[in-house]
C-alpha cells in the first residue's frame, strides 16, 4: 500500500476534518522519523566499513535517541576504538551530535526563544500542543541556560579579544552615535534579595515610517554581572561595530551609580571628540513628581521652567521659597534630596541639539531607554517571579541575543560541522549504499484501521533522489 493509499484510508476512516488532520499529523511524525532513523542507520555503517578499512575497532552498537521538531528519531550507531584505543561514536561526531544530547539544536534554539516571551509551563505547554516535542517547564529552563550561556561566552570572547588586540578592530563609519543606559532590578530566589540587570542600548538614529518613529540599528547589552562587566561589553560591542574615531558620541542617563557621564567615556574613549551626556529627562520628570506631588501646581511649573531654561538662580530661589513654606520632615526631606539631584547634575541638563552644529535631519531628543526596558520587565518581572542568578542572566541574554538577531548564529555557531566533517559526510553518503539497497519493511504502524507497511521503499527512492541532487 503506498502513502496515498494510506492517507484515503485515513480521510475514509476518520469522522471530521479535525480528526483527519491529527492523524496526518500522526503519520507524518512516524513516517519521517523512521526514515530519519534509516538514514542514520545506513550512514553509521558506510563511516563504520570506512574508519575499520582505516583501523578502528568495532567494539558494539548502541541505540539512541534524539528529539527533532518532527519528532523523536531512534537509531543505532557503532561503537568504536581508534588506532590509540580512543572511543568514539563516529556517526555521533559526523553529525555533530554532543553526548548525553536528547533534543537537536534547533529544539533548544527554539524552547529558549519561545521561553524569552513565555514561562517555562507555558512553553512546555505549547510545545506540546503544536509540535511533537514533549519536555517539562524544568527542562525549558535547562535549554535556556545553555543558549543563553553561549551568547554570555560570546560577549565575554568579544571582551577578551579587544583587551589583546593590537588595534581597534574596524567597522562601520557613522557620523554620530547614541547610546543610554539604566538598570531595572528583579526578584532574586532570597527574601528581600534582588538583582539589577544593567541595560544598554546603541542606536544610529531614527527613521519615520509615517507617524511611526523608531531607532536605526538599535543594538543592545544586557547583563546581570558585575557593573564594570558591563561596560567592558558595551566597549568591546562599539568597537566591533563601529569605528567612532570621527562620531560624535551622544549619550543618555539618569546619573545613578554605574551610569555616569565618567562611564560613557570610558566605554566610547574612542572617539576623538567628548562624549556627550545629558541627563535623562524622564528620569527629572519623575524626581519632579515625587517631590511635588502629582497634581498641577504653580511651583511645579516654576521648577520646570527653570529646568527647562538652565536658570540656576531662578531654580534656587523657587526652591527656597518653597522649602520655607514646609514643616514635615518628610517633605523638607524630599525636597532636599531633589535639590541635591539637581545641582549634581546640573551641567547635564540640556538637549544635545543644542550642543552640536550640525544637527542631523530628523534628529530628536533622547529618551529611548525606558520604553525598551520593557522588554526586560515584562517577562522577569511580572507575576511576581523568582529568579536564580544563572536563570536571570541566560534570559537576559537570550534576550539580547534575539533583540539583536544574533542568538541563532550564536548558538549554532559550535554546534555546525566544520569544513573537514562535511567533506567526510558528502564523501561517506556518496559511499553509501543507501539509496541502493532495499529499506526493510517496518512494523506496522496502526492508524485507525489503517497500516503503514513497506510502502517506505518508494518513497525512499524519492528522497534518494532529492538527497543525490543536494550533493
Amino acid at each position: 500500500m503506498d502513502i496515498i493509499s494510506i492517507i484515503a484510508g485515513l480521510l475514509k476512516d476518520t469522522k471530521s476534518l479535525i480528526e483527519f488532520e491529527e492523524q496526518v499529523k500522526i503519520l507524518m511524525q512516524k513516517v519521517f522519523t523512521q526514515w530519519v532513523g534509516d538514514v542514520f542507520e545506513k550512514l553509521d555503517q558506510t563511516i563504520r566499513l570506512k574508519k575499520q578499512a582505516e583501523g578502528w575497532q568495532y567494539c558494539r552498537s548502541d541505540y539512541r535517541s534524539v528529539q527533532f521538531l518532527f519528532g523523536s528519531v531512534n537509531f543505532k550507531r557503532s561503537f568504536m576504538h581508534d588506532k590509540r584505543g580512543g572511543s568514539h561514536y563516529p556517526l555521533d561526531e559526523c553529525l555533530g551530535l554532543v553526548p548525553h544530547q536528547r533534543y537537536s539544536p534547533l529544539v533548544e534554539l527554539k524552547v529558549a526563544e519561545l521561553a524569552s516571551e513565555n514561562t517555562y509551563r507555558k512553553v512546555a505547554d505549547v510545545l506540546k500542543e503544536w509540535t511533537a516535542v514533549s519536555l517539562s517547564h524544568t527542562t525549558v529552563g535547562k535549554m535556556v541556560k545553555r543558549v543563553g550561556k553561549t551568547q554570555a561566552e560570546a560577549d565575554r570572547a568579544l571582551v577578551e579579544e579587544l583587551e589583546v588586540a593590537a588595534s581597534l578592530p574596524g567597522g562601520k563609519k557613522v557620523d554620530y552615535l547614541f547610546s543610554e543606559a539604566d538598570g531595572v532590578f528583579v526578584r532574586g530566589l532570597k527574601k528581600k534579595q534582588s538583582m539589577e540587570v544593567h541595560h544598554a542600548i546603541l542606536y544610529e538614529g531614527w527613521e519615520a515610517n509615517g507617524k511611526r518613529v523608531s531607532l536605526r540599528q538599535p543594538t543592545v547589552i544586557m547583563t546581570t554581572e558585575a557593573i564594570q562587566t558591563f561596560w567592558d561589553e558595551v566597549q568591546a560591542k562599539a568597537a566591533n561595530t563601529y569605528s567612532l574615531e570621527k562620531a560624535h558620541v551622544i549619550t543618555n542617563s539618569d546619573g545613578g551609580a554605574g551610569y555616569t557621564a565618567e562611564r560613557f567615556q570610558t566605554a566610547f574613549s574612542q572617539s576623538e571628540f567628548p562624549v556627550l551626556n545629558q541627563l535623562d529627562t524622564y528620569h527629572v520628570a519623575q524626581a519632579i513628581v515625587r517631590t511635588f506631588g502629582g497634581g498641577k501646581s504653580e511651583i511645579k511649573e516654576q521648577i520646570r521652567k527653570a529646568i527647562r531654561t538652565h536658570d540656576l538662580d531662578r531654580f534656587t530661589l523657587y526652591l527656597d521659597t518653597h522649602e520655607s513654606t514646609l514643616t514635615d520632615e518628610k517633605s523638607l526631606k524630599k525636597v532636599k534630596e531633589f535639590r541635591s539631584y539637581i545641582l549634581k547634575n546640573w551641567d547635564r541638563i540640556f538637549d544635545w541639539r543644542d550642543k552640536v552644529e550640525n544637527v542631523p535631519e530628523g534628529a530628536r531628543g533622547l529618551g529611548a531607554m525606558e520604553s525598551n526596558q520593557r522588554h526586560i520587565s515584562f517577562r522577569m518581572k511580572k507575576r511576581g517571579m523568582h529568579w536564580s542568578k544563572a536563570g536571570a542572566e541566560a534570559m537576559v541574554k537570550v534576550k539580547q541575543g534575539m533583540l539583536n538577531g544574533t542568538l541563532q548564529e550564536t548558538y549554532l555557531k559550535h554546534r555546525s560541522r566544520s569544513a573537514r566533517k562535511q567533506r567526510s559526510l558528502q564523501q561517506s553518503i556518496r559511499m553509501s549504499q543507501l539509496f541502493k539497497q532495499p529499506v526493510r519493511p517496518s512494523i506496522g504502524v496502526k492508524h485507525g484501521s489503517v497500516s503503514l507497511h513497506s510502502s517506505r521503499s518508494s518513497a525512499m527512492g524519492h528522497l534518494s533522489k532529492i538527497l543525490e541532487l543536494s550533493f
